[in-house]
């Protein structure tokens, strides 16, 4: 029964995956979730030791703001290499992992996963409603004006993220 329900999430991610892909590929404004533009929501969350973050404490900065679940293949595929980029980013990018399901183990998550990044729990599904997300993940980049400058509905490599950042 386990490896029935795994795999039919497994699959489930894939097909999300590859209609993702076509969708972003085929007009990347009419992506689901805020549009290219707008200006990003302001925010408050906590984060898993209990500081308390807002959007806004990062103006001036590019922000790479990422949706993802415990439970989800793709968010865990892209986790190496978004910690990848955090560890070679300069002072001017600052990643914040938006986590939805906060009634896991995420604290064991992001240990197993090694990630130094900030994660904030949304246990109210507050910001992830706020930001219309329908799948995950989801990345918005935030320029350091608080405007939504791209995004991107999938698993991230590395160098997907760099693309984003120079073009921002």
């Amino acid at each position: 029964m386990l490896k029935k329900v795994t795999f039919t999430l497994f699959l489930f991610s894939l097909m999300t995956i590859a209609l993702t892909h076509t969708m972003a590929e085929a007009a990347p404004d009419n992506l689901p979730g805020l549009r290219v533009g707008e200006k990003a929501p302001e925010f408050e969350l906590k984060t898993l030791d209990g500081k308390t973050v807002k959007l806004s404490d990062y103006r001036g900065k590019k922000v790479i703001l990422n949706f993802w679940a415990t439970w989800c293949p793709p968010c865990k595929a892209e986790m190496p290499d978004i910690q990848k980029y955090y560890n070679e980013a300069d002072d001017n990018v600052e990643i914040l992992a938006v986590n939805i399901d906060p009634q896991y183990d995420v604290k064991k998550f992001v240990r197993d996963a090694n990630v130094t990044f900030p994660v904030l729990l949304d246990s109210k599904d507050e910001v992830n409603t706020l930001y219309k997300i329908l799948t995950i993940p989801t990345t918005y980049f935030i320029d350091g004006e608080g405007i939504i400058r791209s995004k991107h509905l999938s698993v991230m490599t590395t160098e997907i993220i760099r693309e984003h950042i120079k073009n921002m």
